[in-house]
């Protein structure tokens, strides 16, 4: 049996697959209170998951900026990694297709 390796949050691409995950799960979460605000008029739950969100996505553009600049990525994996960001289990995506594989690259690279 494989050992699940665990995610480096002290590397920009180990940042990037932890914020990631956050913001996409943020995306979800902002679903559930667009219910209360729009189908009971609660309107609190939206706002605060929604700076929430607002502030992950911001910080996950960085990052996916500042790891297509370490990787090296095509300019087609580039755009797949923002647009991801737009579209709900996206970055779950995102990460298991591009995050995870770029991250063992670049662990490579710095171990030869």
């Amino acid at each position: 049996m494989r050992k699940k390796k665990k995610m480096n949050l002290s590397t920009k691409i180990g940042a990037l697959r932890f914020f990631a995950l956050a913001e996409g799960i943020s995306y979800l979460a902002l679903f559930v209170t667009m219910i209360f605000k729009y189908g009971y008029d609660i309107t609190g739950p939206n706002k605060v998951v929604g700076y929430m969100h607002g502030l992950l996505f911001i910080i996950y553009c960085v990052l996916v900026l500042l790891v297509n600049r370490q990787a090296k990525w095509k300019f087609s994996t580039n755009i797949l990694a923002y647009l991801a960001s737009l579209i709900p289990f996206g970055t779950f995506v995102a990460d298991a297709k591009i995050f995870k594989p770029t991250e063992a690259d670049l662990s490579k690279n710095e171990k030869a």
